[in-house]
């Protein structure tokens, strides 16, 4: 089963920019150049270790990262929060083709910062049936090298336009990951990555599935 998220990035994309000011859009591309032009949220590599983590679920159950490669590779996707439209529909896309991760014999793990409650919201709201963690203070996503700090003209517009990240993540540090998706094998080894510093920039799941049968056989 092919997703076509991408897409349905295009068509939100295009309902935003004809709803936004172009102040605004200016802004928020700004912080995408100025992230990209950056060493912040670069991410580890194809090649690399990934490193071992144990993080809460919605229901405070610890998912160990080494316990779930005993059992088979893992795809594992960082996005920065349920208030992120375009994490939302990435995470629904994934849950489409989930029986055919698990066919495979694969799992999927999606970590963002947010508090377990919001990550429980997150989970609900898109009828998630993988692994959703809390990583809170970005601790994880520090260690695949994917932490940015949101530059205050940015945080601004978030707060104006609601999207309260500090409320979600039960802090005052206004950090999030970069969007990012590995594909480990049962050794630990990162055998694909895609990390942009665009948000909207992300791995099309069912390319990511391919990876998956290919690389981890």
């Amino acid at each position: 089963m092919k997703t076509a998220m991408k897409d349905r990035y295009n068509e939100y994309l295009q309902k935003f920019k004809e709803a936004t000011p172009q102040e605004v859009q200016s802004k928020m591309k700004n912080a995408i150049d100025d992230l990209k032009n950056s060493d912040d949220g670069k991410g580890l590599k194809e090649g690399d270790k990934a490193p071992d983590f144990s993080l809460p679920d919605p229901n405070g159950n610890q998912v160990n990262l080494s316990n779930q490669l005993d059992v088979g590779p893992v795809i594992l996707t960082f996005y920065r929060g349920g208030w992120c439209p375009y994490c939302n529909m990435e995470l629904k896309e994934y849950q489409r083709i989930l029986s055919e991760i698990h066919d495979a014999g694969g799992e999927l793990i999606a970590i963002s910062p947010q508090t377990p409650d919001y990550s429980l919201s997150t989970a609900q709201k898109n009828e998630l049936n993988f692994h959703v963690l809390s990583d809170r203070g970005n601790k994880v996503a520090r260690d695949y090298q994917l932490v940015y700090p949101v530059p205050d003209y940015l945080a601004e517009i978030y707060k104006e336009k609601g999207l309260d990240v500090d409320l979600h993540n039960g802090d005052e540090s206004w950090e999030l990951p970069a969007a990012a998706t590995y594909v480990i094998d049962r050794e630990g080894t990162i055998v694909f990555e895609y990390t942009k510093a665009d948000y909207k920039d992300r791995a099309e799941p069912w390319e990511v599935l391919e990876v998956l049968k290919e690389k981890t056989k």
